[in-house]
């Protein structure tokens, strides 16, 4: 099931998103390409578009691998300060034991190559994840397009540990909520 929206706020900022639940490989696939779509409505350069799809494939590929099952949602925001790409990859699954660990290159729990996870931070200007032992795994990445006016890029992630309270915690609630 895919979810596509167009929606205008009181700010008159349009914003549109589509939701893949990720449950196979296809459904991977089928994310990309709504990511790419998106991308590209929104005038992203091709460069910026394939890091985008990129960054997706990983993301659903966690949520497979780990999870079993999950969703990705992506989201354009045309702002004052310029237009971001938001890509909102949730699980349910048994979250990520040591998410400092995770975020180093050459890590990984299933034999790869343990590119994933830095690769999508490397690839996307804001990453941000949040891991609860038992309830699963959010992460938040997002691109701005070329010409962004503001010191939006090269931020470097947070992380949120189980017992850690904190921003990255309330903003994992805060987008939990706001998509059910």
């Amino acid at each position: 099931m895919l979810h596509m929206t167009k929606t205008q706020s009181a700010e008159c900022s349009r914003v549109r998103q589509a939701t893949v639940p990720v449950t196979s490989d296809v459904d991977i696939v089928l994310a990309r390409q709504r990511g790419r779509e998106l991308a590209s409505e929104a005038e992203f350069t091709a460069v910026e578009s394939t890091f985008i799809a990129t960054a997706i494939s990983e993301l659903g590929r966690n949520i497979l691998q780990h999870a079993g099952e999950g969703e990705v949602s992506i989201r354009i925001e045309k702002q004052e300060d310029g237009t971001v790409l938001i890509v909102v990859a949730r699980d349910h699954g048994p979250g990520i034991p040591n998410v400092n660990r995770a975020l180093q290159d050459g890590f990984s729990t299933s034999g790869g190559l343990g590119l994933g996870l830095p690769g999508v931070r490397r690839l996307m200007d804001e990453f941000e994840i949040v891991s609860h032992r038992n309830h699963g795994t959010t992460v938040i990445a997002k691109k701005w397009a070329r010409g962004c006016t503001i010191g939006r890029l090269g931020r470097t992630a947070r992380a949120s540990f189980e017992r850690r309270d904190g921003a990255a915690g309330r903003k994992f609630a805060a987008v939990g909520s706001a998509t059910r």
